[in-house]
């Protein structure tokens, strides 16, 4: 039986959609929570797939979140190691600093609900699902494109919003697996956020999740279940 083992940041930004995909493809999945447990009782060659999730702190601010530097360590065993490996949003950021990438503040949000601009490689991955399909964007920073790493989309605010660095690791500074009822969670969770944020509110947010949500969830999991038939999970 595949084994998936999450790392999560913060409760609410779980595997929304992959989860039951997960489950339908006969994994077991374990949730390791990263900001109060030790690091140090993971083995990161153990499971079969490592999925990186999101949160809402910045990849640099190790003084104020000193775990980030063995998660990223843990990252960068893996993916030395060639072992699938997902990263979402801050999961897509914390893999491209485990392969050396600068991490950084875009200097403005992306939050809300847009298209991807896929590149040629983009087109023929996994992505290509989504390629017509809003998906949901929550996020103020960026990152470089490290080193032997294929950008896979873009947007106009960012221009690195997936890649992926041989042949088992997929980073997505987006998100294709959150939708629906769920991102309530995340209303509440970023509630301060979202007021600080000019051009968006809760409201619009609901309203483009309700709209968008039911493409995402058709799009965003064949899409990961194509990338997980890649990696034979």
């Amino acid at each position: 039986m595949p084994s998936t083992l999450a790392l999560r940041h913060v409760p609410f930004e779980d595997l929304g959609t992959l989860g039951p995909l997960l489950t339908r493809r006969g994994h077991t999945v374990r949730y390791h929570e990263v900001p109060v447990a030790s690091l140090a009782d993971i083995d990161p060659l153990e499971p079969d797939l490592l999925v990186v999730l999101g949160g809402p702190i910045g990849v640099y601010e190790t003084d104020l979140y000193p775990f980030l530097v063995p998660e990223i360590e843990v990252i960068a065993r893996r993916l030395r190691a060639a072992r699938p490996t997902l990263g979402l949003c801050l999961g897509s950021q914390l893999m491209a600093k485990a392969l050396g990438a600068r991490v950084y503040s875009s200097g403005s949000k992306e939050i809300g609900w847009t298209t991807l601009e896929l590149t040629a490689d983009g087109r023929a991955s996994c992505l290509r699902h989504v390629a017509d399909t809003p998906v949901l964007h929550w996020h103020g920073d960026t990152f470089d494109l490290p080193d032997d790493a294929v950008r896979l989309a873009s947007t106009p605010a960012c221009k690195n919003q997936a890649f992926s660095w041989g042949k088992a690791a997929l980073a997505l500074q987006f998100h294709v697996e959150a939708a629906g009822v769920a991102l309530e969670s995340w209303f509440v969770g970023h509630a301060a956020e979202i007021a600080a944020t000019n051009g968006i509110s809760v409201p619009q947010l609901r309203a483009e999740t309700a709209r968008y949500s039911p493409a995402i969830i058709a799009s965003g999991t064949a899409c990961l279940a194509d990338w997980l038939t890649a990696q034979r999970l």
